[in-house]
């Protein structure tokens, strides 16, 4: 009985026990699983708040607003360009002394600005200065022989009249006396010859000089003393061709490039309106110098000059970007304002057949739909979409989508800091 009753005892299950190493091997995948989808759920959240999409931006321009003067009818982009720019160089080859100018400092006509090295040109002024010297020595010794020759051709002229001496001796005394005035006349020459050779070794020591050859602002230094200078560049990429840059800042204007089919707008002594990218509240007067007789037919525009009313102002700065208003006296300011921005071309993208930007809005960015208007060199005109206080992405990426989250590149966050 008991072997039967320990045998029933055997078959019953421990529900207490351990399970069976089999039945682990589900419990590890399923925690497997699990740690995939919390590590998918963290890097989505990761994602998320990161940095997000690395985007270029640009500040939106404010066009139009009419002027007192007129009705703006037409705007065009350019640059400050200076009529009267020099880079002084040396006439001569020569290895540089002293410099003495700086970036920024202003000079005037024929001040000094640098010193070559005069130890030739001092060398061959002394050689120039002595030949003169023996010129003219030889001068003094042919001008005694010929008195003496003049004296002894009179006495013997009164001899021969006495027929105290020969014909023949008195010829003789006049060939000599003849020889010595025409030795005389050479030295002379020779002297002014050598006086010539002196002039121009004076001016060989001149020309280690440099001098400012107008009065303006050096905006460049090209040269350090100890460096060979050459209006050739003689010595190839290691000679220098000039000591600085020079601009004269009353010779400033703008050039601005107006589009083929806007420039019957435009006329010879019209006003004009200039507002620099770097002023924008500030308004230049101006007119109209010339139009370039001539068109670009890559870009289908043709280049205008206009005039500023505010030179030697100090912010005039050449190559500075600005916008030019050309204006209609005739017409009412109101009746022409333009409400709208100016926004690089760059910046417009096709998105679902519409022509969009995206603005920057901390750190995401929101679509925006535009209505377009003229083209002005690299730049658009927005009538609506935009205001003046917009910062637009250039070239804005595919994945790029409204809401995004994105960050300012760094080499975009240096322009526009050495813009503003």
């Amino acid at each position: 009985m008991n072997s039967n009753a320990d045998l029933l005892k055997s078959l019953k299950i421990d529900r207490n026990a351990a399970p069976p190493p089999e039945s682990r091997k589900g419990l590890w995948i399923g925690l497997a699983v699990f740690a995939v989808f919390v590590l998918a759920v963290a890097g989505g959240v990761a994602l998320r708040g990161g940095k997000g999409i690395e985007v270029r931006v640009a500040p939106v321009t404010a066009i139009g607003g009419g002027s007192s003067s007129g009705a703006a009818v037409l705007d065009a982009t350019g640059y400050l360009v200076a009529r009267r720019m020099a880079t002084v160089s040396a006439k001569v080859t020569g290895k540089v002394r002293d410099v003495l100018i700086e970036e920024g400092q202003r000079v005037e006509e024929g001040q000094i600005l640098a010193h070559l090295d005069p130890v030739d040109a001092d060398a061959q002024r002394s050689l120039s200065a002595a030949q003169l010297g023996a010129a003219q020595s030889q001068i003094a010794g042919v001008a005694a022989q010929l008195k003496q020759a003049d004296a002894d051709a009179n006495r013997l002229g009164a001899l021969v009249r006495q027929q105290l001496v020969s014909r023949a001796q008195y010829d003789q005394a006049i060939a000599a006396r003849d020889a010595l005035r025409a030795q005389l006349v050479t030295a002379q020459r020779n002297a002014q010859v050598a006086r010539d050779g002196l002039r121009i070794a004076d001016h060989g020591v001149d020309n280690t000089i440099v001098r400012a050859p107008f009065a303006g602002v050096i905006i460049a230094k090209a040269a350090q003393p100890g460096e060979i200078v050459s209006p050739l560049s003689a010595g190839g990429g290691f000679t220098r061709t000039g000591i600085g840059t020079i601009v004269d800042m009353s010779s400033l204007e703008v050039e601005v490039e107006v589009g083929e089919s806007y420039i019957s707008r435009v006329k010879p002594g019209m006003r004009t309106e200039t507002v620099l990218n770097a002023y924008q509240d500030w308004k230049i007067p101006g007119k109209v110098i010339a139009i370039i007789p001539t068109a670009d037919r890559g870009k289908a525009t043709v280049k205008v000059r206009v005039s500023l009313g505010a030179l030697g102002d100090p912010r005039l700065v050449p190559e500075m970007g600005a916008r030019v208003s050309f204006l209609d006296e005739a017409k009412p300011a109101q009746a022409n304002t333009h409400p709208g921005v100016l926004v690089p071309a760059n910046a417009i993208v096709e998105r679902g057949g519409k022509s969009v930007a995206f603005v920057l809005t901390g750190d995401t960015v929101s679509m925006r739909t535009l209505q377009l208007g003229r083209t002005l060199g690299d730049d658009r005109e927005v009538v609506s979409g935009l205001s003046s206080s917009d910062q637009v992405v250039l070239d804005p990426p595919e994945q790029l989508a409204d809401g995004a989250r994105v960050h300012i590149a760094p080499e975009s966050t240096e322009a526009d800091t050495g813009n503003e």
